[in-house]
């Protein structure tokens, strides 16, 4: 038994420090030039790890950076740190949006109205994992409706003002996990049998589906969309999943940091490449589409559609619940 322990950790070792090597091999820092003054940015769950990286280097280009956060006091340190890296009159503003919460979401969305002028990108960062079941009052899976419906609802309330503000980029954020799950639109908050780890994965290919049948409907209209894998990134989202901070901690040495992580969601929100992008899917700052890293199902344009429907049922009986 303890030779196979040890063989055990001797391949554990081996085979993450064969990860750090290709993580090491494919990094790709975005380096440029662009700047964004004059321009309007909404990152959600932007107060820690890839939101807040991204927040930053928006909020050094020049444009005006919204955090869209559930903790309030948690945005309002992160907006403190970014505005002490900024040189010059940065503009950082605070609000808050509870991505499992639809009302919070319409309530967010009429406040972004009635205060901006324009939203140039809006990027779909935060999410959770590694929680249990959780019900909302709206009779939404915490899970799914964080990862999956909230940013949905957001986006199409948005779409507006994205669509005055062209050309404008829709940045939604998954994760190579997306390969190992399945979208059944007849279940898709997972009430025959729910698993967070399922849970967590299955909205993941769900941000893909959205983001293809998204940029289906935007086509001709000046406003570009596209998936962002940030890399396998020590972030909270892996301390969540795994349950464990010590784990995380080790695992972090061999993985890329949230500030590395972040560089491909930067590229896809300001690099001249993507100024047209039509629901790709990225990752190293660089497109991944059709390799094995992205699920079979995304290619499914019926699938795509059918969830968008699908989707747009759920909320429009919540909306009809609330009058």
């Amino acid at each position: 038994m303890e030779v196979y322990i040890i063989g055990f950790c001797l391949f554990t070792v081996v085979f993450l420090a064969v990860v750090k090597l290709y993580q090491v091999s494919i990094k790709r820092a975005f380096i440029s030039n662009v700047k964004l003054h004059g321009k309007t940015a909404i990152i959600t769950g932007a107060n820690t790890g890839l939101g807040f990286w991204t927040a930053l280097d928006l909020a050094k280009r020049g444009a005006r950076v919204i955090l869209a956060c559930r903790n309030l006091q948690k945005a309002e340190e992160a907006r403190k740190k970014i505005l002490d890296e900024v040189d010059v009159g940065g503009d950082v503003v605070v609000r808050h949006l509870d991505l499992s919460s639809m009302r919070s979401v319409r309530q967010f969305a009429r406040e972004t109205y009635e205060q901006e002028s324009r939203l140039d990108i809006l990027i779909n960062n935060a999410a959770v994992s590694g929680l249990p079941a959780v019900i909302t009052e709206e009779s939404l899976e915490f899970t799914y409706a964080t990862n999956y419906v909230g940013p949905f609802h957001l986006t199409n309330l948005l779409l507006d003002l994205l669509k005055k503000s062209v050309p404008s980029r829709i940045v939604n954020l998954t994760s190579v996990m997306n390969i190992l799950a399945h979208v059944d639109c007849d279940d898709i908050q997972a009430k025959k049998g729910f698993h967070p780890y399922d849970a967590y994965k299955n909205s993941k290919l769900m941000n893909i589906l959205f983001t293809k049948e998204l940029a289906r409907r935007l086509e001709g209209t000046g406003v570009a969309s596209c998936c962002v894998h940030p890399g396998v990134a020590a972030t909270d989202i892996f301390r969540c999943l795994w349950g464990s901070s010590i784990l995380t901690a080790f695992l972090g040495l061999f993985f890329k940091t949230a500030k590395d992580g972040a560089q491909t969601t930067v590229y896809a929100a300001v690099s001249e490449e993507m100024r047209d992008a039509k629901g790709e899917y990225l990752s190293d700052s660089q497109v991944y589409d059709r390799t094995r890293w992205i699920n079979k199902e995304a290619y499914d344009e019926g699938l795509c559609k059918k969830l968008w429907e699908t989707t747009e049922a759920i909320l429009a009986s919540i909306d009809s619940d609330s009058h």
